[in-house]
């Protein structure tokens, strides 16, 4: 089976793409973020995805377009729900990128983060995979956030303290959260705040 896999970072692509090779899956990996701000941020994150990649033989789509003016307009107003439209984007672009390419499916990273919306990730996808007509390819990666974490540090990748938006970024230090879960401290261990 030929797999996209849509990647937010590299420590977060760790375990699923262990577990994707390890279903006998061709895996190609996809980098689409223009939620990321800073540029410097985004361009961080890219630079130590690639470098991962190469290691480990893993073929990438980027999609560099970095169009932060269009992502804050799709947010103004709807800050609310800046997850379910950020996610729909990335998501979206990986469906249409899987049903062009030919792949036999695509899925995301975000299902590995502990941080995200479960649910909320399994629901766009399986929208978009209707709309785009290339199937959502549901995995919980959940139970390898911890390995992951372990074989980012191990590995010296570097690793973010918070999800990729400016909204995030302040959540990480004003303490106002989604969920309102207590936030983490800026250097604390994230395992990833977000994507």
């Amino acid at each position: 089976m030929n797999v996209l896999i849509h990647i937010c970072c590299a420590p977060c692509a760790i375990y699923p793409l262990s577990v994707l090779r390890g279903e006998g899956a061709a895996v190609r990996g996809l980098w689409f973020n223009p939620n990321v701000q800073p540029y410097t941020e985004w361009r961080q994150r890219l630079d130590t995805l690639q470098k991962w990649a190469a290691d480990e033989d893993l073929a990438l789509i980027e999609m560099t377009d970095y169009d932060v003016v269009d992502w804050l307009r799709r947010m103004a107003w709807r800050e609310a729900e800046r997850c379910r439209i950020c996610h729909h984007l990335r998501l979206e672009r990986a469906a249409r990128v899987a049903r062009r390419g030919k792949f036999d499916a695509f899925t995301t990273t975000l299902l590995y983060s502990k941080r995200q919306d479960h649910d909320l990730v399994l629901e766009i996808g399986r929208a978009v995979a209707a709309d785009q007509g290339v199937p959502f390819l549901e995995r919980d990666f959940r139970p390898g956030w911890r390995a992951g974490i372990e074989a980012s540090r191990r590995l010296g990748l570097y690793r973010q303290a918070y999800c990729g938006c400016i909204y995030s970024e302040q959540e990480r230090f004003t303490g106002r959260q989604k969920d309102d879960a207590a936030p983490p401290s800026p250097g604390a261990e994230m395992g990833h705040q977000g994507p």
